[in-house]
C-alpha cells in the first residue's frame, strides 16, 4: 500500500461492497476501517472477490481482519476504492455518455491479412438517440457499473417508466429493500438479472415484486432457505435462476417438500453441489414445473419412489397420497453429473411429459468410460423426443429400439437377467414383431444367413489414407471388428496402415470407437445403414 496521507474522500463502512475506482469490475468487500501500523492516516481493508490481492488480511504478524483467502485482502485509501453509483446515474454513462474515442478505436474486424479494419456503426447516431429517451426504453443493461443504490424517491421512475428488463449483473447491490425499492418503481418490469451482486442472506425490507416473472440470482451466494422467503413476495414468478450459489440441500419451510411457487415454469439449479436426489424429489410438487437444469450438480443415482415411499415423503398427508412426481415436467437437464448406473435411467421414465433429456458428461452416457452409446439410451427412454440436445426422429428412435433389441438378444440367454435389466426389451421386442432366432439347417440356413446381411457404409478419414470415396457394403451381422478392419485393409488398400474403426451415430456429437477385435457387428447393436469410420492409428 502506498504511504500517502489521507485525503478527503468518501466514508466507508464494514461490509459495505465496493470496487476499484478504476475497474468496476473487480468488486470486493469492505473488512476493515482505520490504522494501520507504519502507516499515516486512515487504510480500508479490502477482501476482493476474484482473490487476487496480497495477503489474507494480517500485515507484520498483526490481523486486522479475516480475507476469504490466503491473497484475496488487500489495504487501499479510500481515494482508490468506489462506493458506487445510483441506477440512474448508470442509465446516463450506459446510454447518454458519447463513445470515447479509445473505445471508438475498439471497433474493429480482421482482414484475410490479419490486419484490423476499422468498423463505423451504420445508423449509429439514431439508435444513440433512440436510446438516449430513456421514456422510450423497455431493456436496460448496467452490468458492471458499480450501482449500489436506487437513488433519490421517484428518479427511476420517472426516467424509465416503461422498463421491462434489467440487466443489473456484477454490481454493488447487497440490501434486498433497495432491490424493493427499484422494483416499486418500475410496474412493468418483468425480468431483473442481479447475478455477482452478493446479496445479503437476511432478506428483509420487501415489497411485493408482483410484476416480476423472471428472476436471476446467479452467484448471488443465496441458499434455498432465503428462496423460501423470497417466494411470498414473487407470486407472478415463472423462471428463477440459481447457478453457482453452492446449493447443497433444498429446505422446504412448513413441510417435507417445497410448496408455493404456482407459476413456476423453470428452475435452474445448474453449477451447485447437490448430491442426493432426494433434495430433487422436494422439488416434485410446483405443480406447473415444466423444465428442471441440474447440469453440473453431483448427483450419481436417480429414481423414482414407490407409492408407500412417495406417501411418507410427502409426509403422509392423504390428499397428495396417490399424487404423481413432477407431473407437467418436460425438460430435465442432468449434463455432467456423475451418474453411473443404467436403473437411473430407466427411473426416468416414470415422469409423465418427460421428453427433453440431457444426460451427457455422465459416466453412463459416455461409451469411453464404460457408459451405453446413443442409440440404447433412446431405446431404454419411452417418451424422449430430444436427447442431448438433439432431436430424436421417428426414424432414429425405430433404428435404435430394434437395434437395440437384437443387442440384448445376441448377448443374453436368461429370460429372467434380461427382465431384470431391460425392463422394455419385451415390450419393443413385441411391438417391432422381432422373432427368437432358432438354429436352422440347410436351404433355411443359408436364407437366414442372407436375410443377416447388413449395409454397412464405410469412410475413410485418416490423415494419410487420401481422399477415398465412401464404399457401401453388404456384411454379415457376424462379422467381426478384427475382421472389418482386415477387409477395410482390402477395400481402401491401406499400405502400412494400422485401421481403427469407430462408429458413426446419428446424433452423437462424438464416434464411438470400436477397440475390442472378438466383438461382432451383432454384439455392438450395429444395424442396416450404419457409418463406420476409418482411421488410423497415432
Amino acid at each position: 500500500m502506498q504511504d500517502d496521507s489521507a485525503e478527503s474522500s468518501p466514508e466507508f463502512r464494514v461490509g459495505q461492497r465496493v470496487h476499484s475506482a478504476n475497474d468496476p469490475r473487480r468488486i470486493g468487500t469492505v473488512k476493515y476501517v482505520g490504522p494501520i501500523e507504519g502507516h499515516a492516516g486512515e487504510c480500508v481493508g479490502v477482501d476482493w472477490d476474484t482473490g487476487e490481492a496480497k495477503h489474507d488480511g494480517s500485515v507484520n504478524g498483526i490481523r486486522y481482519f479475516q480475507a476469504g483467502s490466503d491473497r484475496s485482502g488487500s489495504f487501499v485509501r479510500a481515494k482508490v476504492i468506489s462506493p458506487g453509483i445510483s441506477v440512474v446515474r448508470a442509465l446516463e454513462l450506459r446510454y447518454r455518455t458519447d463513445s470515447t474515442k479509445e473505445e471508438e478505436d475498439e471497433m474493429y474486424v480482421f482482414s484475410a491479412s490479419n490486419k484490423r479494419v476499422s468498423v463505423q456503426l451504420v445508423g449509429k447516431d439514431k439508435i444513440q438517440d433512440k436510446l438516449s429517451r430513456f421514456e422510450e426504453l423497455t431493456g436496460a443493461s448496467l452490468s458492471y457499473l458499480g450501482v449500489s443504490t436506487p437513488g433519490d424517491p421517484g428518479q427511476i421512475g420517472t426516467a424509465v417508466p416503461n422498463l421491462k428488463e434489467l440487466d443489473l449483473t456484477g454490481n454493488l447491490l447487497s440490501e434486498w429493500k433497495d432491490v424493493s425499492t427499484i422494483c416499486e418503481q418500475l410496474p412493468a418490469l418483468a425480468a431483473l438479472n442481479l447475478s455477482n451482486n452478493l446479496m445479503s442472506l437476511d432478506i428483509c425490507g420487501l415489497a411485493q415484486l408482483k410484476s416480476i416473472r423472471i428472476l436471476v440470482l446467479n452467484d448471488t451466494g443465496i441458499k434455498w432457505t432465503q428462496i423460501e422467503k423470497l417466494k411470498h413476495s414473487l407470486p407472478a414468478i415463472e423462471e428463477l435462476h440459481l447457478m453457482g450459489n453452492n446449493i447443497s440441500t433444498i429446505e422446504p419451510t412448513s413441510s417435507s417438500v417445497v410448496q408455493g411457487f404456482d407459476s413456476l415454469r423453470l428452475l435452474n439449479l445448474e453449477d451447485n453441489c447437490i448430491a442426493e436426489w432426494d433434495e430433487i424429489l422436494k422439488l416434485s410438487q410446483i405443480r406447473g414445473l415444466e423444465q428442471l437444469h441440474l447440469n453440473k450438480n453431483n448427483l450419481n443415482h436417480i429414481y423414482c419412489p414407490h407409492n408407500t415411499r412417495i406417501h411418507e415423503f410427502l409426509g403422509g398427508n392423504e390428499s397428495q397420497k396417490e399424487r404423481n412426481l413432477f407431473t407437467n415436467l418436460r425438460c430435465l437437464l442432468l449434463g455432467g453429473n456423475n451418474i453411473e448406473d443404467l436403473a437411473s435411467v430407466d427411473a426416468l421414465n416414470s415422469f409423465p411429459k418427460l421428453v427433453d433429456i440431457r444426460l451427457s458428461e455422465n459416466p453412463v452416457a459416455d461409451p469411453g468410460r464404460g457408459g451405453i452409446p446413443r442409440f440404447v439410451l433412446i431405446a431404454r427412454l419411452a417418451k424422449v423426443e430430444i436427447l442431448n440436445g438433439s432431436e430424436v426422429s421417428p426414424r432414429e428412435r425405430k433404428d435404435s429400439e430394434i437395434r437395440y433389441v437384437r443387442l440384448i438378444m445376441s448377448k443374453l440367454q436368461d429370460p429372467q437377467e434380461i427382465k431384470q435389466v431391460h425392463p422394455r426389451f419385451a415390450e419393443l421386442k413385441n411391438f417391432h414383431g422381432i422373432e427368437d432366432e432358432r438354429p436352422s439347417v440347410g436351404e433355411a440356413s443359408l436364407q437366414k444367413m442372407a436375410s443377416g446381411l447388413l449395409s454397412i457404409t464405410l469412410k475413410c478419414v485418416g490423415a494419410t489414407m487420401g481422399e477415398k470415396p465412401p464404399l457401401t457394403k453388404k456384411l454379415p451381422a457376424t462379422t467381426t471388428v478384427g475382421k472389418l478392419k482386415s477387409l477395410s485393409e482390402s477395400f481402401f488398400k491401406l499400405k502400412s496402415i494400422k485401421p481403427k474403426l469407430f462408429l458413426q451415430e446419428e446424433g452423437s456429437p462424438l464416434p464411438i470407437l470400436l477397440d475390442d477385435e472378438m466383438e461382432s457387428l451383432m454384439d455392438l447393436g450395429i444395424g442396416n445403414g450404419s457409418t463406420i469410420l476409418i482411421d488410423e492409428e497415432s
